[in-house]
């Protein structure tokens, strides 16, 4: 009787950690490609409840994620966090994510199913080429210029200015590492660029070429998420996001002013 009640008591033990980690992996993987951490604690909690545990509790920063849930009742908390240092945008995996946690909390996936589906998520390459993301960031470029009151004949060098923002941020991020850097460097080869359209006679217009060649750096997701969270309640997470679209900005802005004192 005391051997089977181990057994048991094993089966348990592994079905919380199995469930432990599947939730980390989604929360991860949601907290990396933009998720608001509100919607990361809603869905941890909603799965861990629908695997039978009790006591959910799931506290998310922008960093890192704690979770932790009743396996037995008089059995204690199981607790562990997770620590996310990588934020990228990618909302297709967030929703793919959120799809997961639909079919597993209404029963249509068993853990393994969804550990499998996860790891499928982690793994997956992001949806169009690099190539394709750096036009579109042109086409982005072109027509907030025209919208900030360009002209026609200005689409062009801010379509190229844009595209070169883009490729320069995605290139020296990866040797860089450093985030902040990159959108300052980016700024000031994007901004460079729009002021040697301007003097070579392709374009009229310096200034909207110029904001046009901001358009793939402004933290739109970071600052949408940052009052998300704030209207929430969350006013850690919010805080913390705002400091960080903030900083993006500040940097922009430096990139911005160096390029403008040094050719103008």
């Amino acid at each position: 009787m005391v051997r089977r009640q181990k057994k048991g008591e094993n089966r348990m033990g592994a079905k919380a950690d199995k469930v432990m980690d599947v939730c980390l992996r989604a929360g991860e993987i949601m907290l990396t490609y933009g998720a608001e951490t509100y919607r990361v604690e809603e869905t941890l909690e909603r799965m861990a409840r629908a695997a039978g545990f009790t006591n959910v509790h799931c506290f998310t920063t922008t960093t890192g994620i704690f979770l932790s849930f009743e396996e037995r009742k008089g059995r204690g908390d199981l607790m562990q966090m997770v620590r996310v240092d990588d934020r990228m945008q990618d909302l297709n995996k967030v929703t793919e994510v959120n799809q997961v946690s639909r079919e597993f909390t209404s029963g249509m996936l068993t853990v393994q199913e969804a550990e499998r589906r996860l790891e499928e998520i982690y793994e997956a390459k992001i949806q169009y080429p690099i190539w394709v993301i750096h036009i579109a960031a042109g086409v982005a470029g072109s027509g907030f210029s025209y919208l900030f009151g360009g002209g026609l004949f200005d689409l062009i060098p801010a379509f190229f200015a844009a595209f070169i923002s883009s490729f320069a941020l995605v290139e020296i991020e990866g040797y860089l590492k450093v985030r902040f850097a990159s959108e300052l460097a980016a700024a000031f080869i994007g901004s460079a660029s729009a002021i040697a359209f301007v003097m070579l006679g392709l374009g009229n217009n310096i200034d909207q070429i110029i904001i046009g060649s901001l358009m793939p750096l402004v933290p739109g997701v970071p600052l949408t998420n940052a009052v998300r969270d704030l209207l929430s309640g969350d006013l850690l997470a919010g805080m913390s996001r705002g400091v960080e679209a903030l900083l993006t900005s500040l940097s922009i802005a430096s990139g911005v002013a160096l390029s403008i004192s040094i050719f103008l």
